[in-house]
């Protein structure tokens, strides 16, 4: 739903393109903040989602909290995270995730969190909590935040974005004739106006979509284009891994070159911003998108 995952089947990691191989995390300050999520038992999209990018942003102290349990009520065929009726609902969450954040000194954060169909708020009090609790503890800290699908739930919707983040995400994940075999509990035009609503409340948007699931350049290009008429600000670009077999094939490994193109072809669209390569995940290098 949220983030791409990183680990495949030994058949395709016999052939994964070089550009696409990564270093294993390392590094004290790569341990600091793994004992920092341990030891507040919080969730991050780093580890539930297998980021490729876990290393790198570990290592310079920065990390994506994914709030609200690890356990998904969708069941998107392209995402690492488990699906299930969720246990969890902790109401300390947000004291836990805003220490943390403070712990870290990170500078920009990243939330995000697993659908929560089964709540009549879609998660969105405890969403509006932690975002406050981070603001009130370390005001200086920039915050995106990276929600899920509410349903068209309008009234959760502009309560989980109404707590003061500077930047607010919803990704499409893919174009629009894939839907129903990548997002099957999504809708293509329901997300469009959800990023549409999120402008009109006057925030900073941005959504991602994956390549290499078997989509036309024009798919994707139309996709920008709906993006920018629905008033999106940032785009992210990255590559589809298959995280288990039970998942959807990758049926493309996209070169370099293309995403060096797709990035090209949507500033000449209207974004502001465009993160495009092989391993750009939502969060990747979220701070220059402000």
């Amino acid at each position: 739903m949220l983030e791409l995952p990183i680990v495949e089947s030994k058949a395709q990691r016999r052939k994964k393109p070089d550009w696409l191989r990564v270093k294993l995390p390392i590094g004290p300050s790569y341990k600091k903040v793994r004992n920092l999520v341990d030891e507040y038992n919080l969730h991050t999209i780093c580890q539930s989602g297998n980021c490729p990018n876990m290393g790198e942003c570990w290592g310079a102290g920065t990390a994506t909290f994914m709030i609200l349990g690890n356990t998904c009520t969708r069941s998107c065929s392209f995402c690492a995270v488990k699906t299930g009726r969720p246990p969890e609902y902790d109401e300390d969450e947000p004291r836990r995730v805003a220490e943390a954040i403070d712990l870290m000194q990170v500078k920009h954060a990243v939330i995000t969190s697993v659908n929560r169909d089964e709540r009549k708020d879609r998660g969105a009090e405890i969403w509006y909590q932690t975002v406050r609790a981070i603001k009130e503890r370390t005001p200086e800290v920039t915050i995106e935040t990276l929600i899920p699908d509410v349903r068209a739930t309008w009234d959760a919707l502009e309560r989980m974005i109404s707590a003061g983040q500077e930047v607010v995400s919803h990704n499409m994940e893919t174009v629009e004739a894939l839907y129903r075999k990548v997002r099957p509990q999504a809708k293509y035009k329901r997300s469009l106006e959800q990023i549409q609503r999120t402008k009109d409340y006057g925030k900073r948007t941005k959504s991602g979509i994956m390549v290499g699931l078997g989509e036309t350049d024009e798919q994707v290009f139309q996709t920008m284009d709906d993006l920018v008429a629905h008033g999106c600000d940032v785009l992210t670009i990255g590559q589809y891994l298959q995280p288990t077999k039970m998942h959807l094939d990758v049926v493309e490994f996209v070169h370099p070159d293309k995403f060096a193109e797709y990035k090209e072809v949507g500033l000449a669209k209207g974004f502001a911003f465009v993160e495009s390569s092989p391993l750009v995940r939502s969060s990747y290098h979220a701070e220059r998108h402000l």
